[in-house]
């Protein structure tokens, strides 16, 4: 018989708030320990028997969120629990170093495939609304709507170019040049990952192909409520935060003018949206008859407009109520929160009340995540995706592989043990005394804005063993973390008042990688109740779209639960503050040798 986890336990809490008969909920545990229900299933199980027997007025909303690599979703309740849970692959393609494309068909039918599998046996009265985030990619399509090639090989199915594609370099640094004033808005420095760069080398290396026939440019996740609501209103958060779009200006026409993208400007920005709604608004008449048969939702709930995935994360957890905690944020305004969002990338979301600008850091964005609060986003290009590129990559990994499979343990949950193992009487973090990383693999995003910088490793020896690959694998870790803590400093630097760290996203499950982010910044790290923050906030717009709640505020209180509390261990700051120095002093080498290079 197997035990009951956490979330068996957060049920029985359920059932007292539902005042569900015992008997459901016994049947259905018993269900689950026979392992003929899924931990999934039992959670839906019971709710879904409770809902019924009582007859309960419970509302229920679909947060949908697509990432770099999966699509999920998630059926979530008024009180903020995930009821169940989807994930469905899809594909990216790489057809050359720095490019990478998907395909917004195979998006949208992933979408399809999870929400069908997420309301599978709820009564369709019970859910009120759908909300998306996604990445900030760019999807393109013609004017009937379908879509283009945004490659050289003609493959219209491939027609987004993600966000992290770095082809346009030479683009981005031709804008830049301009020093336009919009560039004030993204930290002095726009970012390849923008859409201004993007579009204007499709401009100068697709014309024909691809410019010319083009009808519309979405982000993606307004290219979702489009194909949800047949509206093809964009979300401020998009524009603002990607496309240079204001919230009190709208469009400068004169910056789309100087960087040779004045076509935009002539069809009264048409292509990338003249229509725009706040997160949360309810756009159109909601979900058309042909999407709601596409997701098995029922036709004209309420659709919202939709949010960038990390702010869709931040809206998930940086809201929650943290009274009893003993939480220096306790009784602070929610500016002294930073919601961290850490998958394949990371991004650090803080909130102000008047706008700060930040160098190096993205923002200040007004209403972009939190109504009525400006946003400032910094971000890291390469975390998750920098761990895995370690790892996997290191001579030790096929005995990695074969010993955490023989233990039925993640590689990562395996490589925590192991670092347990070897470290001795030591503290697990000072094993890296002798071994640093600077992690821009991919080029900085924040604070520093250099697409041109290289990783470094400091400290390698000829071992090839399994605790060298736990020792470069613990000391990514801690790079990452104290990448984090640059963009902190910068930002409180530049005015913000920071003191909490509010973390969501994969990475947050990692028990190390949130242990070093306390220790190494010097703040707790507050995790979600439900692991799943991003399809929470996802699920929040949806609610807000319904009309349930009066506002974004009300909804994230109410729906944003606070789990673990992870406090910093404060007899290793010496050791971190020593590793920090070492950190700015590699990215500080770097520098001097490309300096002496530069004359070859």
């Amino acid at each position: 018989m197997r035990e009951a986890p956490h979330a068996v336990l957060l049920l029985e809490t359920q059932c007292k708030y539902y005042k569900t008969s015992s008997i459901i909920f016994s049947s259905s545990l018993l269900s689950w320990r026979r392992g003929r229900t899924s931990k999934g299933e039992l959670t839906k199980s019971v709710l879904l028997k409770m809902h019924s027997k009582e007859q309960t007025s419970v509302k229920y909303y679909v947060g949908i969120d697509v990432g770099s690599a999966s699509v999920r979703a998630a059926l979530v309740d008024e009180f903020g629990t995930v009821v169940a849970h989807a994930e469905q692959p899809i594909q990216i393609w790489e057809p050359q170093p720095d490019h990478y494309e998907q395909s917004s068909a195979d998006i949208w039918a992933a979408c399809c495939t999870v929400t069908k599998k997420v309301v599978c046996g709820i009564d369709a009265s019970w859910i009120r609304g759908v909300g998306f985030d996604a990445t900030c990619s760019l999807v393109v399509v013609d004017k009937q709507f379908q879509p283009l090639a945004v490659n050289s090989e003609g493959q219209n199915s491939r027609n987004v170019i993600m966000w992290m594609d770095h082809r346009a370099v030479s683009q981005v640094d031709r804008i830049n040049a301009t020093q336009h004033r919009v560039l004030s808005y993204v930290g002095g420095v726009m970012s390849v990952e923008m859409q201004p760069p993007k579009l204007l080398w499709i401009k100068e290396n697709l014309q024909e192909s691809c410019w010319e026939k083009a009808g519309y440019f979405f982000d993606l996740p307004d290219f979702l409520s489009w194909k949800a609501t047949g509206v093809t209103a964009r979300s401020l958060c998009t524009l603002v935060c990607k496309w240079t779009y204001t919230s009190d200006g709208g469009w400068d026409d004169s910056f789309w003018n100087i960087i040779g993208l004045e076509d935009l400007v002539k069809d009264k920005y048409e292509k990338i949206g003249n229509h725009v709604l706040s997160p949360g608004e309810s756009v159109g008449k909601g979900l058309t008859p042909e999407a709601a048969k596409d997701l098995g939702l029922p036709e004209g709930i309420a659709v919202a407009a939709s949010l960038i995935d990390a702010h869709a994360g931040g809206l998930g957890v940086i809201g929650a109520d943290v009274k009893g905690h003993n939480l220096p944020c306790e009784n602070q305004p929610i500016t002294s929160r930073v919601a961290m969002i850490c998958g394949t990338s990371s991004c650090h979301m803080g909130v102000s009340e008047t706008p700060i600008f930040v160098p190096g850091v993205w923002g200040p964005y007004f209403s972009a995540m939190v109504p009525g609060l400006w946003l400032n986003e910094g971000g890291q290009s390469a975390t998750g995706k920098l761990i895995e590129h370690v790892v996997r990559g290191h001579v030790a990994f096929p005995e990695l592989q074969s010993k955490a499979a023989a233990r039925a343990q993640s590689i990562y949950t395996y490589l925590n043990s192991h670092l347990d193992l070897i470290k001795k009487s030591l503290p697990v973090g000072f094993l890296t005394v002798d071994l640093h990383v600077w992690p821009d693999f991919h080029g900085n995003r924040s604070p520093l804005t250099d697409l041109t910088l290289k990783g470094m490793v400091v400290g390698l020896t000829l071992s090839r063993g399994l605790d060298e690959l736990a020792l470069i694998y613990l000391a990514t870790i801690q790079a990452i973390a104290l990448g984090t803590r640059h963009i902190l400093e910068t930002m409180q630097a530049a005015g913000h008042h920071l003191n909490t760290l509010f973390l969501c996203g994969g990475l947050s499950k990692n028990p190390l990688f949130v242990q070093m982010h306390a220790d190494i910044t010097g703040k707790p790290v507050v995790l979600s109740k439900e692991v799943e923050s991003v399809l929470v906030g996802a699920a929040i717009l949806g609610a807000c779209a319904s009309g349930d709640f009066a506002s974004i505020q009300e909804a994230m209180a109410k729906m944003g639960k606070i789990g673990r509390v992870v406090q910093p261990n404060h007899e290793h700051k010496r050791f971190y503050d020593k590793k920090y120095e070492v950190f700015l002093k590699l990215v500080e080498h770097q520098r001097e040798y490309r300096a002496i290079m530069k004359g070859f």
